[in-house]
């Protein structure tokens, strides 16, 4: 057997760790962050393109050439790095990017901000901290629904900042994490069903859905086997359908179920009451329910990183087999 072939078959593995250790560690980067800087880019771009928002051509057109020009170059250097550099280097490189797309301190941390003045009966201190995590009118929301809207929170991103970034790098190594995480961003900025963006976002949107399939339903499976299974496999089954989002449905239901939590509901906005489906169980959320949800997100990361053990430990058995 090459020398070679147990650090191939281990890279995978030492990268995920690495790169969770740099984010347990560090935690996002508070300046110079890629994403933001992405993210800046892209809200110039759309200003200068998205110039004719009522003409669904035109904005689709302008929307899919303005995914190609701001994911081509970096997808391109993703690939290049890749295929040019190889042993500790690459895996160093890869680490990072990983480090950058994921978010799981920062998820905990978010979700602490609001549990924390909650359970000290600091209502007014868990609202300003929701709004920045959430789009809905803090100031209208009581303290049961700033839990709901801080536990859903944990549970949906913990499906995009964390167990689809993993996905995409187990899947399509540093590459598909990038474009993945540069998607993602794509659709949290330009995805809203409003005039200037109906037809400009639907192209990231769309993708964003697609990449973000199996990375959904692989994170709902881990919110059940984690939490009541049961439950959350009825939630899942019978709510996820109800929710808009063919992604967000079966993450949201299967982890308010494995929680055993009541979410979702009428949730106020700035343009006014959304009424959503009611997901999960039957008890109200909580200070509690936020920081289940934590846990939930932290036991799957660790449940996969144990997956991913196991997969390569008898990927080498049957190598020396």
């Amino acid at each position: 057997m090459s020398p070679g072939i147990p650090v191939l078959l281990f890279a995978p593995l030492i990268v995920c760790v690495l790169a969770l250790a740099l984010d347990v560690r560090l935690g996002e980067p508070r300046r110079w962050h890629p994403v933001v800087g992405f993210g800046r880019l892209a809200t110039a771009l759309e200003k200068r393109l998205n110039t004719a928002p009522k003409d669904p051509f035109r904005s689709l057109l302008a929307g899919l050439f303005s995914v190609f020009l701001l994911t081509a170059p970096v997808l391109g250097l993703a690939i290049w790095v890749s295929v040019e550099l190889d042993g500790v280097l690459l895996i160093l490189i890869q680490a990072v990017a990983l480090w950058l797309a994921i978010s799981l301190r920062g998820l905990a941390e978010h979700g602490r901000a609001v549990a924390e003045p909650l359970r000290d009966g600091d209502l007014e201190k868990a609202r300003d901290q929701v709004s920045r995590i959430v789009s809905r009118k803090a100031s209208a929301l009581d303290e049961q629904g700033v839990a709901a809207a801080a536990t859903e929170s944990m549970l949906e991103n913990g499906a995009d900042a964390v167990f689809a970034s993993l996905f995409w790098f187990l899947v399509a190594g540093m590459p598909g994490v990038i474009l993945h995480r540069m998607v993602n961003t794509l659709d949290a900025m330009w995805g809203y069903r409003t005039p200037r963006f109906l037809y400009f976002g639907r192209m990231a949107a769309r993708l964003d859905d697609l990449m973000g399939w199996v990375p959904a339903r692989l994170t709902a499976l881990t919110y059940m086997l984690l939490g009541q299974r049961e439950l959350a496999w009825r939630c899942w089954q019978k709510q996820a359908p109800q929710w808009d989002s063919p992604n967000a449905g079966p993450v949201m239901a299967a982890g308010a179920g494995a929680l055993n939590v009541r979410l979702g509901g009428p949730s106020p906005y700035p343009s006014g009451v959304k009424h959503r489906p009611v997901l999960g169980g039957t008890q109200h959320a909580s200070s509690d329910s936020v920081d289940g949800a934590i846990v939930l997100v932290q036991r799957g990361v660790r449940l996969w990183l144990g997956i991913v053990l196991v997969t390569t430990a008898l990927l080498m058995l049957m190598v020396y087999l």
